[in-house]
């Protein structure tokens, strides 16, 4: 008798997608938590690792249908690490160039195919926000412990290096962020006691926002739970309402504001509102960091500075994390006026096609998308470089919105394959 292998279902199919997906985008900030900051490995890789079997075989069990708006911001994708590639001829760099560079040609690229297939299967898609519901919560909660035991300052263990701790606590802020915005998104979608539990964890994860210290993890998650609950209304056809949210949420956050800086004492300890309302901003190093980038592409038109080499321009040697601090910024500056429209039309591009796309998702996908999307994008606006995986993993979800998996199955079930 033959031995038969049991195809895999389609539930099985998501999960193993879509949890180390989940794992893999947020890593940075569970491995910011006391509990998690010890493993005897690095969990981004073993994440990722875990996701590769998931992708193979989700890509294998679908029929995929591209909308033909997808051409150009995916041509743009495939263009812009090829231009990064001939810019490095003329780069100052070395150090930086070679760090980089890899990350922006095969690390960029891979993370944004797996960013297309979760995010355009229905399962894997709803895996990954589940996901991030549960690992939102659980960073938070493990940073709140850990600042009241003084295990943990500002998103990192006692003594670690500072670099480090700056980075940890902001890509804790994002995980909050998208987990925040897709706790609102269930509020819209629930009904009764479970649309009131919905809104009471939505208003404890913007408590937790309040405590890591980052400032543009609160503004994006801020705008995620405005805008997510509202996409999702937006596609259902509901205008009115999807306004109305917008409305109710911002009122909602300027309240909490008002109660918190009314009282000197209430505000004490929450990090994130003492480096807006102390001297966070005037400490900060982006505006400078910007001022060199707009006039430095002033000097190298038209073809910038070549790849990686803005610190070195910039006086500050090879030191990767002296970078622009905003993507559209470092496209210009280093790949110049090609690396400028290329970025405009993989990343813009992106954003168009998400924001264009919303009605005609399935439901549930436009806010769940927005959610994943928009704090990754905001990040990258302020912080991050080109070659961070996080972002082209957003960019890929975002590209999604024009890509629909088919599971083949259901097309040999109805006579379509």
């Amino acid at each position: 008798m033959p031995l038969t292998i049991p195809r895999p279902s389609a539930p099985f199919l998501a999960a193993l997608a879509g949890l180390p997906a989940a794992g893999m985008q947020f890593a940075g900030g569970l491995k910011s938590t006391p509990l998690l900051a010890g493993l005897p490995f690095d969990l981004t890789v073993f994440c990722t690792l875990a996701l590769l079997p998931g992708l193979l075989l989700l890509a294998a069990g679908a029929r995929w249908r591209a909308v033909p708006s997808l051409a150009l911001p995916l041509a743009c994708c495939g263009l812009l690490p090829l231009w990064l590639v001939l810019a490095a001829l003329w780069s100052p760099s070395r150090e930086v160039l070679s760090a980089k560079l890899p990350e922006v040609v095969l690390v960029g690229p891979a993370m944004l195919l797996a960013g297309l297939a979760v995010g355009a299967d229905p399962g894997a898609r709803r895996v990954l926000a589940g996901a991030t519901l549960l690992l939102g919560p659980f960073i938070a909660a493990s940073i709140a412990l850990g600042l009241a035991s003084g295990s943990v300052v500002l998103g990192g263990a006692v003594g670690a290096n500072p670099d480090m701790v700056r980075v940890q606590y902001q890509l804790a802020g994002l995980a909050i962020a998208c987990a925040a915005g897709l706790s609102a998104l269930r509020v819209v979608e629930s009904r009764g006691l479970r649309r009131l539990s919905w809104a009471v964890l939505t208003v404890l994860l913007g408590g937790a926002g309040l405590l890591p210290g980052g400032r543009a993890g609160l503004i994006a998650l801020g705008l995620a739970v405005a805008l997510a609950p509202a996409a999702h209304l937006w596609s259902a056809g509901r205008a009115r309402a999807a306004l109305g949210w917008v409305g109710l949420s911002a009122g909602a956050v300027l309240l909490g504001l008002t109660v918190v800086l009314a009282d000197p004492g209430r505000a004490e300890g929450l990090r994130t509102l003492e480096r807006f309302t102390g001297d966070g901003i005037a400490a900060s190093a982006r505006p400078v960091l910007w001022a060199d980038a707009l006039r430095w592409t002033g000097e190298t038109l038209p073809w910038g500075l070549g790849t990686g080499g803005f610190t070195l321009a910039a006086g500050n040697g090879e030191r990767r994390g002296l970078y622009p601090h905003n993507h559209l910024l470092e496209a210009m500056v280093e790949g110049g006026v090609p690396g400028l429209l290329l970025w405009l039309g993989a990343f813009g591009g992106g954003l168009a096609l998400l924001a264009g796309r919303l009605r005609a998702l399935p439901p549930g996908a436009a806010g769940r998308l927005v959610a994943l999307v928009l704090p990754v994008a905001l990040g990258a606006m302020v912080s991050t470089d080109m070659g961070n995986r996080m972002v082209w993993f957003a960019l890929g979800l975002a590209l999604s919105a024009g890509l629909e998996a088919r599971p083949r199955e259901l097309e040999r079930e109805t006579g379509l394959a």
